[in-house]
């Protein structure tokens, strides 16, 4: 886990080289030579032990007070965000799964439909031709009926003009030579 960019082991050596090296330049700073004019200087005594004593104890009890509590919501959090990642993930694929079957079921239905489709397309077609056919049958017998009518008014019209052929020479005859035969 990430702690200020550093990991969370790595944080104590990153403290402790901090004061080192804030320890040495203090001490770089108060055992500066007296030349320059009045360095500081600094003898140990017990009240640094005492002091030492006063910042592990504060340290202490800032890592129970405020450290450990802080860690313990950060850990919360991280097991909480974790949760929902994993919650978003399964929704994730919750939803992939049911966009997949929406698809394969969209298209089973396009497959469907243009099945039936064409099966309509056919019957449609089927009707057609049994429409056509019933009206071709149709057309056939009403003109074998006209060509027999016609056929019976030929026959009437050569008969009656059969009958009347010997009026209508003699017609034409006096009309050629002009006096009655």
């Amino acid at each position: 886990m990430k702690f200020w960019g550093l990991n969370r082991k790595g944080y104590r050596v990153y403290f402790l080289f901090t004061t080192a090296l804030i320890t040495i330049t203090a001490g770089l700073a108060l055992g500066a030579s007296e030349e320059g004019g009045g360095g500081i200087t600094v003898i140990p005594d017990v009240s640094v032990l005492i002091q030492i004593a006063n910042f592990l104890v504060l340290l202490w009890a800032l890592n129970i007070i405020v450290y450990r509590p802080i860690r313990k919501i950060i850990q919360q959090r991280k097991e909480k965000v974790e949760s929902f990642e994993t919650t978003i993930d399964t929704y994730n694929n919750d939803i992939q799964e049911k966009d997949e079957a929406f698809a394969a079921g969209l298209k089973a239905a396009r497959a469907k439909g243009l099945h039936e489709k064409d099966a309509l397309i056919q019957e449609g077609a089927d009707e057609e031709k049994k429409i056509i056919e019933n009206v071709t049958a149709n057309a056939h017998a009403e003109l074998a009926e006209v060509r027999e009518k016609i056929a019976r008014d030929v026959e009437a019209a050569r008969t009656s003009l059969q009958e009347k052929i010997s009026e209508f020479a003699n017609d034409i005859t006096q009309k050629i030579l002009g006096r009655t035969v």
